[in-house]
């Protein structure tokens, strides 16, 4: 595990997953995926860690992330970048999650009500993206938003099972896809459900 990875677990274990749950507080401690309401959830924590020490995020690093839900992703990807962009689409998970990231101090995460599907072009392109919901294809926006030399994590399959693939852009803007693992996400909402 390098340096930067302990650090990203060592900060994870200090993170209070209750925070950022509204209900079942007590089902925090487990490692599963809980339901935090309008048919999303706050990921496994596991998963969560395992997913930011795969995006390898540099302290300069502006990443995009699709799908804010909770915010627990959103504070640990902020933690260890410049400036974090993110987008939700749920209306009312959107409101409560800017409340509760500001809340705990992180000022350095911008949000966006919308269709993740479609980036957030205005502010590309990014180092790194984080997808936490699943789509059928990667969306082509997410690739083109990608700056070269970046990296995207995002789950790809159908909505009962995906591959939580890491898709690494070169210098030359050459796509190569590597799989991790199988992984089972809510449905990342618009174009590719």
């Amino acid at each position: 595990m390098t340096n930067r990875n302990e650090e990203i677990a060592a900060y994870f274990r200090n993170m209070d997953r209750s925070f950022f749950m509204d209900t079942d507080k007590e089902l925090a401690r487990f490692d599963e995926a809980i339901p935090i309401g309008h048919g999303q959830t706050i990921s496994q924590p596991s998963l969560v860690l395992k997913m930011t020490q795969l995006l390898d995020i540099k302290p300069d690093a502006k990443v995009l992330e699709i799908g804010t839900g909770s915010g627990f992703q959103t504070a640990l990807l902020a933690a260890f970048s410049k400036q974090v962009y993110t987008v939700e689409r749920v209306e009312p998970l959107y409101e409560r999650v800017q409340e509760r990231l500001r809340a705990a101090g992180y000022d350095n995460i911008r949000f966006r009500l919308g269709d993740g599907t479609d980036g957030w072009e205005d502010h590309a392109p990014y180092d790194r993206i984080m997808v936490t919901a699943a789509a059928s294809i990667v969306p082509p926006a997410l690739i083109h938003q990608l700056d070269a030399g970046g990296k995207m994590l995002i789950p790809v399959g159908s909505r009962f099972m995906q591959e939580l693939q890491l898709i690494e852009k070169d210098r030359q803007g050459n796509v190569q896809t590597t799989v991790y693992d199988l992984v089972r996400f809510v449905p990342l909402r618009g174009q590719y459900e």
